[in-house]
């Protein structure tokens, strides 16, 4: 039986009601079932007793309900769903926020099981724990007196069903489930069986197996994953690709027409390039670099190394504005190039160009009259035609999918491609994600670059920070105002752009100029607006995220970001980014943080994120900071490189055991090149089936 294709509708407990529930927490099929692990585990063997926990700390309690209710709380229009729980030795209070529906759930005289950190606030209180309700029969040994899984859930499901439900799919399939892994590399490293992983990671006999269970699974993804890496670099470095000439007189006249220095990172990096675009082999590089660092610069020195060899460029950007700024600072730096007799043709494509200008843009390029194309998606149409691409550009790649590079990459013969991010990727991660890729970093700014400064301050202090906003407009200098909404939305009590435009050009801020910008206007209403910003005709640009990237206005030196807990660090970092880039000091404020007043208070990761953005201003850092906090599957996507999800290993915590699978992998190839060898066969199809469209090629 092939589990990775069985439907987990069929299992017993689920049901087409429940099935639709599962497909909610990603599960469709058996193998789904078997690999969704818990994210936390109980002992359930004994509890500590109310009256023994500590504030600040998190514990499990058991006891039974006294009493529930929901209120309305004073200071803002929040309902409160509360419960009094006691053991005995004392009462605990459980209080939820904005859930009144969880009134339905519990019952006086309930047993419950409530998680959560201690606090007091009027009286000892848990808020928003993780809660079970127990049934009559308190010797079930599948929910008490023994470890007990915790699992994500959805709303809809609780615990016990969907843990039932796992144990079902334990008892009925693990006979069929094949281990991959060649058993030469088991013994080597961990002699526990998968099937029996399987059992231990989910329903441990203690944790001292919990441990060697995790261990074994840990070592599988990550073996898995450096085997997928150690594929692609060989897909790459089989291809013959273009030799460029990388010296000049092209090369000369920009590198002179430019009115300032390389940095010693530029210079360094553009060797890098120019070693990769002078082989045979395609080259495939990452360029990572602190926002401000030169990327762009950089990136226009490759292009016209193509160029020089009558070869195109191509320059892919994940968004409108992004793609226009780039096509504007093209034009910028190319400007001087004419006076010395180049003539550089550059043109923009995206999906707002249409009609009879980007027909003539299409038969440009197809037959060579374009030089370089800057664009969005628009780009991997299938109506665009190179005459001769030879280097592929792709900007804030992150945002693209696997599938959108190598489309691109289709359109010429194996051209060279740079890959650039904004985001700095700690190195941990980038050498294990981007394995496939030769890396360079761009870490050093141009020099007379002021730090920006940074402030969190609650709701209270509003008005201050207007005070201020004005006082920079009299100076005469640009802010940013950024929402993380475009409207308000009856589910989420947060401000939006388009409301606060409002507000802020009638009631606040009268006598000035607001601009809005978000992403669901029209292209040509976009870049009126930024145009008008740019221009200084107006003072202040309401805006949400979309002014994450690709934005470049000198005299904008403060930014308000509203909401600031709805963002993530490395985010936060970006936006900053947008200001700092002139000759005046600058300066980037966060209003709230979860609650009037930081009422209620920020959780323990929404305080770590904003007090770690105040302190760091180091992309680098910041990153590393933002990857210990949320974790290597929130902080990057690794579905959107082809790559598995990594759903048991870190990769800060697991260096260790991602380490050793490297070495198996690596020596494993170095054996069996193409997996031929009869051992091999079940990792070869388990490799096919986590690859598909991306790797058979390596494996016929």
């Amino acid at each position: 039986m092939d589990l990775t294709r069985e439907s987990a509708q069929y299992v017993k407990g689920v049901g087409p009601h429940r099935f639709k529930l599962l497909n909610r927490l990603g599960i469709q099929t058996i193998w789904d079932l078997l690999t969704y692990y818990p994210r936390r585990y109980e002992d359930r063997s004994q509890f500590i007793p109310i009256a023994r926990t500590k504030v600040g700390e998190f514990h499990t309690i058991r006891g039974e309900v006294l009493v529930s209710g929901v209120r309305q709380t004073k200071t803002r229009k929040m309902s409160l769903f509360e419960i009094a729980v006691s053991d005995g030795s004392r009462i605990i209070y459980g209080v939820w926020f904005n859930q009144p529906y969880l009134k339905d759930y519990f019952r006086v005289g309930d047993k419950v099981i409530l998680y959560g950190k201690v606090e007091v606030f009027q009286h000892l209180q848990m808020s928003s724990p993780e809660f079970e309700i127990l049934t009559n029969d308190e010797e079930d040994s599948l929910h008490m007196g023994r470890v007990v899984p915790i699992y994500p859930l959805t709303q809809g499901l609780t615990q016990r069903p969907l843990r039932g439900i796992i144990y079902q799919s334990l008892e009925r399939y693990l006979p069929d489930v094949k281990d991959p892994m060649p058993g030469v590399v088991v013994e080597r490293y961990h002699p526990m069986v998968l099937a029996r992983a399987l059992q231990e990671v989910h329903f441990p006999t203690d944790f001292t197996q919990l441990k060697l269970a995790r261990e074994r699974i840990i070592f599988q993804e990550f073996f898995f994953l450096q085997m997928a890496i150690a594929l692609r670099r060989r897909q790459i470095t089989v291809k013959e690709g273009i030799r460029h000439q990388v010296e000049g007189k092209l090369l000369k006249d920009f590198s002179e027409s430019l009115p300032f220095q390389w940095t010693g990172a530029q210079k360094r990096v553009i060797a890098e390039i120019a070693a990769d675009l002078s082989s045979s082999r395609p080259m495939n590089r990452l360029l990572e670099g602190e926002v401000g660092s030169g990327k762009t610069l950089v990136a226009i020195y490759a292009l016209l190394i193509a160029v020089q060899g009558k070869y195109q460029g191509a320059m892919m950007a994940p968004t409108e504005i992004l793609a226009e700024q780039h096509y504007r600072t093209l034009q910028k730096w190319l400007a001087p190039l004419r006076e010395k007799g180049w003539e550089i043709r550059v043109t923009l494509l995206t999906g707002e160009i249409a009609g009879p200008q980007k027909s003539q843009a299409l038969a440009m390029i197809q037959m060579g009259q374009i030089h370089v194309v800057v664009g969005t998606h628009a780009l991997i149409e299938e109506n665009v035609r190179f005459h001769r691409l030879g280097l592929a550009v792709i900007d804030e790649q992150h945002r693209f999918g696997v599938d959108q590079r190598a489309s691109l990459t289709r359109k010429g013969n194996h051209p060279d491609v740079l890959v650039m991010t904004a985001t700095p990727i700690p190195r941990t991660l980038a050498m294990t994600v981007y394995g496939d890729l030769d890396i360079s970093i761009l870490d050093e700014l141009p020099p007379g670059r002021k730090p920006i400064k940074s402030y969190w301050v609650e709701e209270e202090k509003r008005e201050r920070v207007y005070r201020f906003i004005r006082q920079k407009t009299e100076e005469g200098r640009q802010v940013y105002i950024v929402y993380p909404l475009i409207e308000e939305s009856e589910k989420v009590d947060l401000k939006a752009a388009v409301k606060m435009h409002r507000q802020l050009s009638k009631e606040i801020f009268p006598d000035l100029k607001v601009g809005l910008l978000h992403g669901k206007m029209k292209s040509l209403e976009k870049e009126r607006v930024m145009e008008d910003f740019r221009d200084g005709v107006s003072q202040i640009l309401v805006s949400t995220v979309v002014i994450e990237v690709g934005i470049d206005v000198p005299n904008a030196t403060v930014m308000v970001i509203e909401h600031p807990e709805r963002f993530g660090l490395s985010q936060l970092h970006q936006l900053r980014g947008r200001i700092g880039r002139g000759e005046h000091e600058s300066y980037c404020i966060l209003i709230g943080g979860v609650g009037a007043g930081f009422k209620p208070a920020p959780t323990d990761e929404v305080r770590d994120r904003l007090s770690a953005f105040v302190e760091l201003s180091d992309g680098f850092r910041i990153a590393e900071k933002d990857l210990e906090i949320r974790g290597p599957g929130e902080f990057l996507g690794t579905r959107q490189h082809g790559l598995p999800e990594l759903k048991l290993a870190n990769l800060i915590r697991d260096q260790g055991i991602l380490e050793q699978a490297r070495g198996e992998a690596q020596q494993l190839l170095e054996q069996d090149s193409m997996l031929e060898k009869p051992e091999n066969r079940l990792l070869r199809g388990e490799l096919e089936r986590l690859y598909t469209g991306k790797f058979e090629w390596a494996l016929a």
